[in-house]
């Protein structure tokens, strides 16, 4: 190696040193905790149980998102499930589960092959078990703002304000 080549090499070292103790020092310095994931459930381990085989039975995930996991094969703009139960109460989903035209309630800007099904015709304990189950899908409170803001823009395709 000539002279030159050494002064090169010892320059991109201690440049290459410091790069790292300056990013090592400011990762040192973030006092920032993770406040970890922002979703949980309530429901008991059957309701949960009997809750899934009736999203899987009534093909919810087509459309919904559920603990981040979807149908990869469906592009459907729905809303998802994770958090759902602290921005609608029990008594509100099985309404919306029991209405013959859910869009009388929570209007959709979906096209009509991809909007809401009526469930009417599910039946009672079915719509009462995925109620309660869905109302019990919580989100910590410091991220209940953002999940407002992403079901307003899912439902309507406008930036939340």
């Amino acid at each position: 190696m000539k002279k030159g080549e050494k002064g090169i090499l010892v320059v991109i070292v201690v440049v290459s040193a410091i790069v790292m103790l300056v990013k090592g020092w400011n990762v040192s310095q973030e006092t920032e905790e993770d406040p970890g994931i922002p979703f949980y459930s309530t429901s008991t381990k059957e309701l949960a149980s009997r809750a899934s085989a009736l999203y899987r039975k009534y093909d919810c995930r087509d459309c919904h998102s559920l603990w981040g996991i979807r149908n990869a094969m469906q592009a459907v703009p729905a809303p998802s499930l994770d958090g759902i139960g602290s921005l609608r109460d029990e008594k509100w989903l099985f309404d919306y589960f029991s209405a013959t035209n859910p869009q009388s309630i929570m209007p959709s800007r979906l096209k009509p092959q991809y909007r809401m099904p009526s469930f009417a015709d599910v039946p009672e304990a079915d719509r009462r078990i995925l109620a309660q189950y869905f109302s019990s899908l919580k989100v910590e409170d410091w991220y209940l703002e953002e999940a407002r803001k992403s079901e307003y823009e899912k439902l309507t395709g406008k930036e939340f304000e």
